[in-house]
């Protein structure tokens, strides 16, 4: 399922692509850590805005951009309008990483720069920062999330060692993914960290950077103001 002129089309000029990795939100299947705290419903409700928002900001972008969701036969695309979205497949976010990088390089000869939706204000500056480091000799870039993890990851060619071997429910994630990118040879570089909304904590966070106005995320606002009103 593609948008008009689809990635190719938009590949032309592009030096990188980018894959966003996201559920279909239905209470109870998106930010479950959050839930506990804040309740199914309005982690759902924030987790749809999170799409809605991070949909319209990487629109805009000069790479062409999928979309790969979970569960496969959910409606994901009827979110993100206009946008090429493929479903997910594998056991485990390791196997659907590397099926859906794997996916966009068949599709387009480009380097892979894969971020989720739990970074919704996630500076756009740092997808082409990673971009500018895959097409000058760098084999994998990683944003850390300030929780252990990973908000981004790209990779210059195919390797699906990265994503093979990691505990993905531990704080070990990005190191074990640096060891190996190590183990394969591959040069790495890290981008400046950042949160992942996960727990109330980084809810917190998120809500400091749009009251400063760093960041627009009109969906987000709306959801964080009426958490009981569904958003569309």
């Amino acid at each position: 399922m593609s948008g008009a002129g689809g990635p190719r089309t938009a590949a032309a000029t592009a030096r990188a692509q980018v894959l966003v990795m996201a559920k279909h939100p239905e209470p109870g299947s998106v930010k479950t850590r959050l839930a506990v705290q804040i309740g199914a419903a309005a982690a759902c409700r924030l987790y749809d805005a999170f799409v809605r928002d991070l949909a319209e900001r990487v629109a805009g972008l000069e790479f062409p951009v999928t979309w790969a969701f979970w569960p496969p036969d959910a409606p994901f695309p009827t979110l993100v309008p206009g946008a090429r979205c493929v479903p997910q497949a594998g056991r485990d976010l390791g196997e659907r990483l590397e099926h859906a990088v794997g996916e966009c390089f068949r599709t387009v000869p480009l380097p892979v720069i894969t971020i989720g939706v739990d970074s919704p204000h996630l500076e756009l500056a740092r997808l082409r920062e990673a971009a500018a480091a895959l097409t000058t000799g760098v084999d994998v870039v990683l944003g850390p999330a300030t929780d252990g993890g990973y908000y981004l990851i790209g990779l210059r060619v195919p390797s699906a060692r990265v994503f093979r071997g990691i505990d993905w429910g531990a704080s070990s994630v990005l190191a074990a993914t640096l060891a190996q990118a190590q183990r394969a040879g591959l040069r790495s570089q890290l981008l400046a960290p950042t949160f992942d909304v996960d727990d109330v904590e980084g809810l917190a966070a998120l809500r400091q950077l749009l009251a400063r106005g760093e960041v627009a995320l009109p969906r987000t606002l709306a959801a964080l103001a009426d958490p009981e009103r569904p958003e569309r």
